[in-house]
């Protein structure tokens, strides 16, 4: 019974449609079908596959939501018991510039031992993002980020 890759993921922010805005602009994630659980839910896909689920979380849940099975958390920000959540990724120079351009603020790291080169952001919720480039792609990259080790970089260039 191995596994064999990650499904999805469920974020329950406060503001569903400002998060979900966020993850397709930043992420290039799109909004796509889901099943009408009776509340309010978004499912965004990379290609043909739904990998980010959101239903609405807070106190103030629809008695649809509180019932729906294993609801146990009310928590809408920061990840959590889950620390982050990772995608495998190509074209980290268009990446790094299509953050900087979006002002996220992000963080870097070179896994040698792994052969990766990591970027690490929060979406409007807290919820920590790492997304993982094959370290060859570092040649295409300028050389001060290999030196680097996790420096908080500021949006928009600096």
């Amino acid at each position: 019974m191995p596994l064999h890759h990650l499904e999805h993921f469920l974020i329950q922010p406060q503001n569903l449609e400002d998060t979900a805005a966020w993850w397709c602009d930043v992420l290039g994630l799109e909004d796509g079908p889901h099943p009408d659980f009776g509340f309010p839910v978004k499912w965004l896909y990379i290609g043909d596959r739904d990998v980010v689920h959101m239903t609405t979380g807070g106190p103030n849940l629809s008695d649809a939501r509180k019932n729906f099975r294993w609801q146990q958390s009310e928590a809408v920000y920061g990840s959590g018991v889950v620390d982050h959540v990772a995608f495998r990724c190509t074209g980290l120079e268009v990446m790094l510039k299509h953050l900087q351009k979006k002002s996220v603020d992000f963080q870097k790291r070179q896994v040698n031992d792994q052969g990766l080169f990591q970027l690490f952001l929060l979406d409007p919720n807290g919820v920590k993002v790492e997304l993982n480039f094959d370290a060859d792609e570092v040649t295409e990259v300028d050389p001060e980020l290999l030196n680097e080790n996790l420096i908080m970089v500021q949006g928009a260039g600096k």
